[in-house]
């Protein structure tokens, strides 16, 4: 990304007259009006696609003899060498230029003389910036991909070496029923897998090209707007000029598809938040993940998990930000419209690194095995499996079933025993014909592995799904 710190106003100025506004006007802006309207500090981000943009414009322009092939080049070269600049740090950034449609063509001219000026023919700033504006989420939107993608196969590779390590399953944060750890893992996975569902298809609905919808209402240029829509990979170009410059919905989506994949990122983050504490135990993490304290020596803190956390609340905060910006304004342009960028720049910013960091974490996290199976039988997890059992052997209404494991998990609780550990003629006090059978659902990979319907968490089920995601993800 180009270093934002390299644009001030030291740098290069521009008389009024080098303005594309310049001739409406006798007089600079006052200082706080200079500071209000510019977006060069932010909107240098969009350098790459502006340069693609306007090479893809420039080519169309050549190929519709609007300009000439010579001019064509002459931009072409220019723009080019604009680019290397921009790459290597050397470029004059100038906040007088407000913007870096005005800094690249105002460099442009610096090189290249007056054809530069040939370059904006049949486009305006408008429907330029919601050019770059879409290839820039758009990008962003690959990454992503490529991102998730990532996660996902970290998440497998936890799912596929723990298909059988038991686990405690929580609803209300209190034991439920015994789960393998491999199920938990895939749960993730498949939310994951959600996530960049969303963004394809938000990806897919956003690719048409605004590009030639000029200020609001089309050019009387004849320009080809399909050729330039096939060169910057869109689909299509957009096919009304006044949505084509203020539609902004593809950028609110995206934050929307980004709020959700970052809210799954923050449960995950908080239960790995939960499961390295000393009461929980159920994970480790290395050094690479985790900081230590200025004076307890013993800490090792998931700051990385922590951080993650928080994050979702600036991508939401974006969106809401983007929302009501938009949600007030006529058609076509406003000025508002310049406030769409920063909120989206940081929001993926922030779930960029924290797919990043994720990633990280869930391949670095070890599953602490005895911890996990010890917990798995605590709080009497396996009383749903004894009423179960209870159905099945006894042919007993499971309302009944559910009152007499309740008395029997009371007995243990007196006895302060789990309840595999009691006695077959103790659980028969309760319900004479219980049989010794029982016991071959009481332990936690028992139950279990008892789990066989589609999904469930029984370890042939979990290598079953494992299988799956292999297949997909290969």
């Amino acid at each position: 990304m180009t270093d934002t710190s390299k644009v001030n106003s030291d740098q290069t100025k521009a008389s009024v007259g080098q303005k594309m506004w310049g001739g409406r006007f006798s007089a600079e802006p006052g200082e706080l009006m200079q500071a209000i309207n510019v977006s060069i500090d932010f909107d240098c981000k969009l350098a790459a696609q502006d340069i693609a943009g306007s090479k893809a414009h420039s080519n169309m322009l050549a190929a519709q003899r609007i300009i000439t092939s010579d001019d064509r080049d002459a931009i072409h070269k220019g723009l080019t060498e604009i680019e290397a600049e921009i790459n290597d740090g050397t470029f004059p950034w100038s906040r007088e230029l407000e913007d870096i449609h005005l800094n690249i063509e105002a460099r442009l001219r610096d090189k290249i003389g007056d054809a530069a000026g040939r370059l904006h023919t049949g486009r305006s700033r408008n429907d330029q910036v919601a050019t770059d504006f879409r290839l820039w989420v758009r990008d962003a939107l690959d990454n992503f991909d490529a991102q998730i993608d990532t996660l996902q196969r970290a998440l497998l590779s936890q799912a596929a070496g723990n298909t059988d390590t038991i686990m405690p399953g929580f609803t209300h944060l209190q034991n439920a029923q015994p789960v393998t750890f491999g199920h938990h893992m895939l749960a993730y996975l498949e939310m994951f897998a959600r996530d960049r569902s969303r963004l394809a298809d938000c990806r897919a609905r956003m690719n048409e090209s605004p590009l030639g919808a000029a200020a609001l209402a089309g050019t009387p240029y004849p320009i080809n707007r399909d050729m330039t829509a096939e060169a910057l990979g869109f689909d299509r170009p957009m096919a009304n000029s006044l949505d084509a410059v203020s539609a902004r919905d593809f950028a609110m989506e995206a934050l929307s598809a980004a709020t959700i994949c970052a809210t799954h990122l923050s449960r995950l983050s908080e239960e790995i938040v939960i499961w390295t504490s000393a009461q929980f135990g159920f994970i480790t993490l290395t050094d690479a993940f985790t900081t230590g304290s200025s004076i307890m020596p013993q800490k090792r803190n998931p700051d990385a998990a922590e951080l993650i956390r928080a994050k979702v609340g600036r991508i939401m905060g974006a969106m809401t930000t983007l929302t009501i910006v938009m949600k007030g304004l006529p058609l076509a342009y406003s000025k508002d419209m310049q406030e769409d960028k920063e909120p989206v720049f940081d929001a993926f910013e922030a779930l960029s690194l924290g797919l990043a960091a994720m990633a990280g974490m869930v391949s670095d996290m070890h599953p602490n095995k005895d911890r996990l199976a010890e917990a798995a039988g605590a709080a009497y997890s396996t009383a749903t499996d004894l009423a179960d059992w209870l159905v099945r052997s006894l042919n007993m209404p499971f309302r009944d079933a559910h009152h007499v494991t309740g008395t029997i998990v009371a007995l243990a609780e007196q006895k302060a025993k789990t309840l595999d550990a009691l006695t077959l003629s103790e659980m028969q006090s309760v319900e004479p014909r219980i049989t010794d059978d029982v016991y071959s659902v009481l332990s936690p990979l028992a139950s279990a592995s008892s789990r066989v319907s589609y999904g469930g968490t029984a370890p042939s089920e979990v290598e079953k799904q494992v299988t799956r995601w292999q297949e997909i993800l290969a």
